[in-house]
């Protein structure tokens, strides 16, 4: 099934350059070392699906040239993968339809919270419009096309990656269940969050996403979700193994 990929934004929570910092990857020229928050654009089998809708997400649909979106997949609640929702009124407007987003139910919950605009019964004209379909780490589909939900941990909260054909998601993650290494599989091209070297809480360091993407065996693996901690991207590609390179926002991957 041909699928293709847009890195979107491929930063942490914080985004790099961070706010007020001076360091060398912080003041890099090099554009790739300009990274937005995570998201990612795919196409596949005839759909186009955004994964997380970051504080970026509005800048991010520019700068792609986005004009249509049948779906909204969000791996978790986290606000730098939720925080632009408001801005899918550009869809509604756009398409005169709500936009579908697929998410847990704990998801759903806290967009209730943070949105609760949005799911008023008498709401304000221009209000986002959206329809929620829970889902969980079981194959779901979406106008008949089916994606594998690869079920994580981020420190203690359940997250979802997604496996859309031979390219598989999975961010803001710090640990995947041995069984779900099935749905890893026979993978093109296999993306995992690295945040730093050494040790951290919620996410992959770089030592350890590197273990993981040598089980997983994927042709190609690139690093997402890369924060300032790391080196400018130049010097992190070229430290690398064969077949793992360091995702930056524009990067688009086919199969």
């Amino acid at each position: 099934m041909a699928a293709k990929l847009t890195f979107l934004g491929t930063g942490t929570s914080q985004g790099v350059p961070m706010i007020g910092c001076q360091c060398e990857v912080c003041r890099s020229t090099d554009s790739r070392d300009k990274r937005l928050r995570a998201s990612v654009l795919v196409e596949y089998e005839g759909l186009t699906i955004l994964v997380d809708a970051g504080p970026d997400f509005r800048q991010q649909m520019l700068a792609a040239g986005v004009s249509h979106l049948d779906a909204i997949l969000l791996t978790h609640n986290h606000k730098d993968h939720t925080g632009g929702l408001d801005d899918i009124r550009a869809f509604n407007y756009l398409e005169k339809k709500a936009t579908q987003i697929y998410c847990e139910k704990y998801v759903e919950d806290s967009l209730r919270m943070e949105y609760s605009y949005a799911f008023a019964e008498h709401k304000y004209p221009g209000a986002p419009e959206w329809e929620v379909h829970n889902i969980d780490d079981k194959p779901f589909s979406i106008n008949g096309v089916e994606i594998i939900p690869i079920r994580g941990r981020h420190y203690k909260l359940p997250v979802l990656g997604f496996r859309f054909g031979n390219i598989a998601y999975c961010t803001d993650m710090n640990h995947i269940p041995e069984e779900e290494f099935e749905k890893l599989k026979g993978l093109d091209h296999f993306i995992i969050n690295t945040v730093r070297r050494g040790h951290h809480i919620s996410h992959y360091a770089l030592e350890t996403a590197l273990k993981v993407a040598e089980r997983v065996g994927a042709q190609h693996t690139w690093l997402t979700h890369l924060s300032h901690q790391l080196p400018q991207h130049e010097v992190l590609a070229a430290e690398l193994p064969e077949g793992v390179q360091p995702a930056y926002d524009g990067l688009i991957i086919t199969v």
